[in-house]
């Protein structure tokens, strides 16, 4: 290995996750994991968790991540990046501050995060960094030494994920009986979240209704649309909309819900409609359930055809944009000039969250970013 390889300074990258369940006995504890501090009844969280005992007490998202950390294990091996990479999450095992203590008994001392969530947004973003801070906290207070930790940018308009996206809508659209094919509308769904939340994504000088989340999304979808557009000589109408709302009703949740959609679609005389989750890295819970299962028995009600696209998972192209995403940082704190690919209007986001980024309803620690309590940053960039 050459005395300074190109991914220095890191000495290791974490896939950080959600995690989810392996078995009907793990649904109940995982929800308790996930709800903790919300004082929800064990009878509730079984309730919630009826879509997951129906695929067998299994998220399919564990079994997702595998396949992208082999999948990014093969690529770095291929490419000379003697990068290790290591998996933590959230909510299930292997648990983040498990994967943290063994990394640095490990002697890993700079790590790059991964986060399986392409969007800002409190809980796609903050809420990851906020996770690092309690596992960061809990190996300061074993006496370990605390690594420097830092985040990959947001990769939502880079190449690697939204070309996937484009082969994956147009595979979808070819699903659909040829008679409505071109008279087809594309959804664009995401996860739904407060309105007060969309509304104060991203960086602070960005909040405003629907904050970074929405236009992310928007720019996102526009550029997929567009594509699609030039590959099969067909604008197909559009529109982003959400799905798998979890909140109390009288609190705003980001809307229309993909159900309602597929109904107004259907009134208004729409033939089709292709369903495409750009807001999602795998095929997990909420597009199992709430696409495959939920939406599609709710368009076969209205009679509506409709098809789902596939998310971009361990497609080579996004693993490639991984490796870059790693490669970009590196150099960028070796104060070297690189590239930052990105498709769009918005441009490559920040490597460091700024102050008041994404915030919380409570005030937390979080690493990897300007205001973290662990470790010394130059500021945002």
């Amino acid at each position: 290995m050459p005395a300074h390889p190109a991914h220095a300074p890191y000495d290791a990258l974490l896939l950080l996750s959600f995690g989810g369940p392996e078995g009907p006995d793990d649904v109940v504890p995982f929800l308790e994991n996930v709800t903790r501090g919300r004082g929800i009844p064990r009878e509730r969280l079984k309730e919630v968790g009826r879509h997951y005992f129906l695929f067998g007490g299994v998220s399919p998202i564990n079994a997702q991540n595998r396949e992208l950390l082999d999948a990014l294990r093969k690529d770095f091996a291929e490419h000379g990046l003697g990068l290790p990479v290591h998996w933590g999450n959230r909510n299930w095992a292997p648990c983040l501050t498990d994967t943290l203590r063994e990394m640095v008994a490990e002697g890993r001392r700079r790590i790059l995060v991964l986060a399986t969530s392409a969007y800002a947004s409190y809980s796609g973003c903050r809420q990851y960094r906020e996770n690092l801070a309690d596992a960061l906290a809990a190996l300061e207070a074993e006496g370990l030494p605390l690594p420097q930790v830092d985040k990959l940018r947001l990769y939502f308009n880079h190449p690697g994920f939204v070309r996937p996206m484009v082969d994956r809508t147009l595979a979808a659209l070819a699903e659909l009986p040829e008679e409505v094919r071109a008279g087809a509308h594309l959804a664009f769904t995401t996860h739904s979240i407060p309105t007060s939340a969309a509304d104060t994504s991203g960086p602070v000088s960005g909040h405003g209704e629907g904050g970074a989340y929405v236009a992310q999304h928007l720019d996102v979808a526009r550029e997929i649309a567009g594509a699609v557009a030039r590959e099969t000589g067909t604008e197909h109408p559009w529109r982003l909309v959400y799905q798998s709302r979890s909140g109390a009703p009288h609190i705003p949740w980001l809307e229309p819900d993909i159900c309602d959609h597929l109904e107004e679609l259907h009134g208004a005389g729409a033939p089709a409609a292709v369903m495409v989750p750009i807001g999602f890295v795998s095929d997990h819970m909420e597009v199992k359930y709430d696409l495959d299962t939920e939406a599609t028995a709710k368009a076969a009600e209205l009679g509506l055809p409709v098809s789902r696209a596939g998310t971009v998972g361990a497609d080579p192209r996004f693993v490639e944009a991984v490796r870059e995403l790693v490669l970009e940082r590196a150099a960028t704190e070796q104060g070297r000039s690189v590239e930052r690919c990105a498709l769009g209007a918005l441009g490559p986001s920040h490597d460091l969250c700024p102050v008041g980024c994404c915030p919380g309803r409570t005030p937390r620690p979080a690493a990897a970013g300007a205001d973290s309590p662990y470790q010394p940053l130059q500021g945002a960039r």
